[in-house]
């Protein structure tokens, strides 16, 4: 097993990892819209949050050498289902042609009032 963090995606903020490495897979920690630089939170539009997050896990991926194209799974934490259209564009055009699994549910909160959090579990490459 190994721990995953990045300078390029937000620190953790308690006692977890960004990503573990183990069993030939990454799995990460969900990521809410923290800017990495900084760890300000971005409270903007749900399309600004979701490429916030989206970019953060791109960070992650990138540090345990892997990408969406070897993207399983996504689960897709929302505090408002009602902005899944708006969510699911960003999504699309960020992920190009990568169509991993997902799974998008409505919380009733997130941390730092955070409309979106998004984890993923990614295979590594057999390079």
């Amino acid at each position: 097993m190994k721990i995953i963090a990045t300078p390029s995606a937000p620190a953790a903020i308690g006692p977890y990892s960004q990503g573990i490495v183990t069993g030939g897979f990454l799995f990460t920690s969900g990521q809410i819209p923290l800017v990495p630089e900084d760890m300000t939170f971005l409270n903007g539009t749900i399309e600004e949050q979701t490429q916030r997050v989206l970019d953060n896990l791109d960070a992650v991926l990138a540090v345990a050498g892997t990408d969406w194209n070897r993207v399983v799974k996504t689960t897709v934490f929302m505090t408002d289902l009602a902005d899944f259209g708006k969510m699911n564009a960003v999504y699309e055009r960020h992920l190009g042609n990568a169509r991993p699994a997902r799974s998008t549910v409505q919380v009733a909160a997130l941390p730092r009032g955070a409309k979106i959090e998004i984890e993923l579990i990614a295979e590594l490459s057999r390079e």
